[in-house]
């Protein structure tokens, strides 16, 4: 970096769990990373309390998943609107959601960055923002200090659901409003009740009451068809007196914590892109938290862009890779959005709710009813558009084991670089020579699997293939069941990873750095 109007590859906006996850995922990839947060320091708090399925997955991608469940407690806490899900046959090594506090949550992933070289600039807020054909310039403001500037060659919003990042670039937020008064409070109890109380409905509400440690609870209240205004802070008696409306005690409660207050108010950016600066987190989708998504939604937001935007910045990949981010996590969030207000919808309280709650417990019941609720909420049947017509195509990798000439393996153990990886599970050469002009940013591996045919949520059984093109996000990119055509890999590699790179008998056009 440079003195003055200081200089790097990616500014990123925002230090919770999204900002974090991308700058690790850019650092991977050798990309240079500027993060700035607008307050002085980690504030402590942790309005998310759960890591899903596939989040956990991403994080074994990268080796630090370990690190997440040494924080945390696995838990049966699969639900829709308060009903139970099984997540127990969810197609994954990890089906359980992680109890884990959203402060745990970024403690560990700022380890992970600052071992990566990260540094967080706190007390420095995104005040402004001027784009141009070869970056944008940020400015940034500290109180009591001077305006300063920094130049980058990409900006990224991950500064929440107010964030300044996607007001100062115009991308318009539209969505419902808020329909109800939700409080949140880390607190003691003298009389806690015997067992946990998960969305304990009432007439006036629902509560409940969640032993997070030996000593302390998070105790949330939900009040329907009332809006609190939107500078009303949120205290410790409200969450007390609320308490005592829908559960008829307060169970001793004292010394709280911290308090909080949300709704179900649910936005989405009109678009993750604009130019130079991008969305990624809450800044690009906000909503109830129902089914504990939000934090994970951003995380694999951080993901999907971490290594398409490594790729233009390093020159590997034209700007264009970039619209594919848009296209595919927006119907993401989307999907959440929508399943976030059938969950409200569930939840009011009233004998129209209640009868429908009746059903929908039953159809729960059902085994396919659950796994697609489940493979929802988990978030491990997202499937992506991405011109392969292979069942595999599109869908997160299974995590298969594997043989090769080093010794056993798994799949996901290939992406620990958060490179894109050529899987030979028949050991053609023609996957191989169809590569070649990527080897310098696709790993190839030949291996062996002895599974049988590999469980994917959201689809029958599907046959191990004889070839394979992942992703560095753990999406497949293309994949075949025979010798392939390798023209069609020809195609993916150069969709996803840009032209080869020029051998001693070819050339290709070069791609500068974005």
């Amino acid at each position: 970096m440079t003195d003055g109007s200081r200089v790097t590859d990616v500014l990123i906006a925002g230090a919770g769990p999204t900002g974090l996850m991308l700058a690790c995922e850019l650092r991977l990839a050798g990309v240079d990373v500027a993060v700035v947060d607008r307050l002085a320091e980690r504030s402590g708090e942790s309005r998310a309390g759960g890591m899903h399925a596939r989040t956990m997955e991403v994080l074994d991608q990268r080796g630090v998943l370990d690190r997440f469940l040494a924080a945390g407690v696995p838990r049966r806490i699969g639900h829709f609107s308060g009903l139970w899900l099984d997540f127990d046959h969810l197609a994954t090594r990890y089906p359980q959601p992680l109890m884990i506090l959203q402060s745990a949550t970024e403690q560990v992933l700022a380890q992970w960055a600052l071992e990566l070289g990260v540094r967080v600039r706190w007390s420095s807020e995104v005040t402004g923002i001027r784009q141009d054909a070869a970056g944008v310039e940020a400015a940034l403001d500290t109180p009591g200090a001077p305006r300063r500037t920094l130049r980058a060659r990409y900006l990224v919003g991950c500064d929440g659901g107010r964030s300044a990042v996607r007001r100062l670039a115009g991308i318009g937020f539209p969505g419902t409003p808020a329909t109800l008064t939700a409080l949140l409070g880390d607190v003691e109890l003298q009389e806690p009740p015997a067992e946990p109380v998960f969305m304990q409905r009432s007439a006036q509400g629902d509560f409940s009451v969640i032993p997070f440690g030996p000593d302390w609870y998070r105790v949330i209240t939900v009040q329907y068809d009332r809006v609190a205004g939107r500078g009303e802070p949120a205290t410790y008696e409200q969450l007390r007196e609320s308490l005592l409306r829908t559960a008829g005690t307060d169970f001793g409660m004292h010394s709280p914590r911290w308090v909080s207050r949300f709704g179900d108010a649910a936005r989405q950016a009109e678009r993750y892109r604009e130019g130079r600066v991008l969305l990624a987190g809450d800044a690009a989708h906000v909503h109830y938290p129902a089914g504990g998504q939000g934090m994970n939604t951003g995380m694999q937001d951080a993901v999907n862009l971490g290594w398409k935007l490594a790729s233009v910045v390093r020159g590997r990949a034209p700007q264009t890779l970039l619209d594919s981010y848009h296209a595919e996590r927006y119907p993401v969030a989307e999907r959440v959005l929508h399943n976030t207000r059938a969950q409200t919808a569930l939840s009011r309280p009233g004998p129209q709710a209640d009868a429908l709650r009746d059903v929908f417990a039953r159809l729960i019941g059902f085994e396919d009813v659950n796994a697609y609720l489940g493979g929802m909420i988990s978030a491990l049947d997202v499937r992506y558009a991405v011109g392969c017509k292979h069942p595999l195509a599109g869908r997160r990798v299974p995590d298969a084991d594997l043989k090769t000439a080093d010794g056993e393996t798994r799949v996901v153990e290939l992406l620990r670089g958060a490179r894109p990886v050529l899987l030979d599970l028949r050991g053609s050469t023609a996957v191989a020579a169809a590569a070649g002009g990527w080897s310098d940013r696709v790993d190839l591996v030949e291996a062996r699997c002895d599974d049988g045919p590999w469980a994917v949520p959201g689809a029958e059984p599907i046959p191990a293939p004889a070839a394979l093109l992942i992703r560095p996000d753990g999406h497949v990119a293309w994949a075949a069941d025979a010798i392939p055509d390798t023209s069609a890999l020809h195609t993916a590699l150069t969709t996803w990873f840009g032209p080869p790179a020029p051998g001693p008998t070819q050339s290709a056009p070069s791609t500068p750095a974005g």
